[in-house]
């Protein structure tokens, strides 16, 4: 009779590793957030109701959250077409640009606001061009957006560059010498593998754009009703010994921005789960 030998593993068994996750997790996110939702629970809901259905408070979400959407798209798109650059050609200089794309991760964010103020400023090297047509960039919702779109770049990048390496250029092939053209063989071949990992990574760049403070701080403005965003009005109202006001702010984002990243990651699982049955 054969004796059955027990599979070991370098790491510790799965009780102990998921004691350890559990107890990371709560200490550093679970812990923290549940104090902003207990601090918000012992306010009156009057002044809860006031505070996050202001006109300003409005204003700011209807902001943060179309700029983010935005930006998310745009790198959705935009970050699709560099990741393929990146995986599928050979070029000079190749190293360098896959270089410059983590850039807004090591970046300052306080360094990245005054370096995209001083380039779309009406005085700037791009604003200047736009300055004839009356389009202003800079503090308006669009230097908004494009702070946004400059740090988010990298998280679809990222994202989509394992994907497009798994890929085999012979099903491309194939589709094409079956009479497909490139849209359909786009459509049809290739957009069902990238689409979880763009999902992924336009959830990545919304969270990331929605809690954005340092760089958008420097081109927005800063103007109430206009080009205020709702991270710098809970700033604002914490300098403003308002911590009432900030809290309810605080928690009403959060649980915005929960439901909108759980309804992004259901409809990455329902985009697997179609593509694994359409195979």
């Amino acid at each position: 009779m054969a004796l059955l030998r027990k599979r070991t593993s370098i790491l510790p068994g799965f009780g102990l590793t998921m004691g350890f996750a559990l107890t990371y997790l709560g200490l550093i996110v679970l812990i923290p957030l549940s104090t902003l939702y207990l601090k918000t629970a012992g306010l009156d809901w009057a002044t809860i109701w006031g505070t996050v259905t202001a006109p300003r408070a409005l204003a700011a979400y209807k902001l943060s959250f179309g700029a983010s959407a935005l930006a998310a798209t745009i790198n959705a798109v935009c970050g699709l077409l560099v990741a393929w650059v990146l995986v599928r050609y050979s070029f000079p200089g190749k190293a360098l640009v896959d270089a410059v794309v983590d850039l807004p991760f090591a970046l300052p964010t306080a360094v990245a606001g005054i370096s995209l103020t001083s380039i779309y400023a009406a005085n700037g090297w791009v604003g200047r061009w736009f300055a004839p047509m009356s389009i202003k960039i800079a503090y308006t919702p669009i230097g908004v957006t494009i702070a946004l779109t400059f740090i988010g770049l990298p998280f679809v990048v990222r994202t989509l560059q394992p994907v497009l390496r798994d890929l085999d250029v012979e099903v491309e092939e194939a589709a094409q010498s079956l009479g497909a053209t490139r849209w359909q063989t786009f459509v049809r071949v290739l957009l069902p593998t990238l689409l979880p990992a763009s999902l992924t990574g336009f959830a990545l760049a919304f969270a990331r754009a929605l809690g954005e403070y340092g760089s958008v701080v420097f081109i927005s403005g800063n103007m109430p009703f206009r080009t205020e965003i709702a991270p710098l009005l809970i700033m604002t109202k914490l300098e403003e010994y308002d911590y009432a006001g900030a809290t309810a702010l605080a928690a009403s984002m959060l649980t915005i921005s929960f439901v909108l990243l759980f309804s992004i990651n259901i409809l990455q699982r329902w985009s697997r789960r179609h593509q694994e049955f359409a195979y």
